[in-house]
């Protein structure tokens, strides 16, 4: 099947009769930028239902959550599905609740549906919560809220305060 000549010579090979046709052919020529290209988007990355991470979460992507998480997601867009708990912050350019978070949110645009449990600040440039949605704690609008710095911690509910000064 196979000359030794075609073996030894270096250089690409093409597809012929004689060669398998199921392996990709050889291209040993490559124009890479100095940086490296755009990622295109796939579809997101999800975890399923049945699944529970212990840790951080950190990616550029989309990530779809339906399983547990215990700890930081940041992504570039976060969907947390119907059957999701996580525990701990989240940061994303865009985040869609469904399900329940117990900790800081903090994106661009942040949307509640109709069956989002959560339970902690929500800082943002946009917001959207539908009606149905359960929120416990503040709300504050940010024109960097996904900024490197730290964002303090919110005053409570002006109620809250005046309780707090009778005592």
């Amino acid at each position: 099947m196979f000359s030794k000549t075609r073996v030894t010579e270096p250089g690409p090979r093409s597809p012929s009769p004689e060669t398998d046709l199921n392996r990709p052919a050889m291209d040993h020529h490559f124009d890479l930028p100095a940086q490296q290209p755009a990622r295109t988007r796939s579809g997101p990355s999800v975890l399923s239902s049945d699944l529970t991470v212990k840790g951080n979460i950190t990616t550029q992507g989309d990530v779809q959550i339906e399983g547990t998480v215990e700890g930081d997601i940041r992504a570039h867009q976060l969907t947390v599905g119907e059957t999701a708990t996580i525990r701990g912050e989240i940061v994303a350019d865009e985040i869609i609740v469904n399900g329940r978070v117990v900790g800081r949110v903090r994106g661009l645009k942040v949307r509640l549906s109709a069956t989002a449990r959560v339970e902690g600040d929500i800082v943002h440039k946009t917001i959207a919560i539908e009606s149905g949605a359960h929120f416990e704690g503040s709300v504050q609008r940010q024109e960097d809220p996904l900024g490197n710095g730290v964002t303090p911690k919110l005053a409570p509910p002006a109620a809250a305060r005046i309780d707090a000064k009778a005592e």
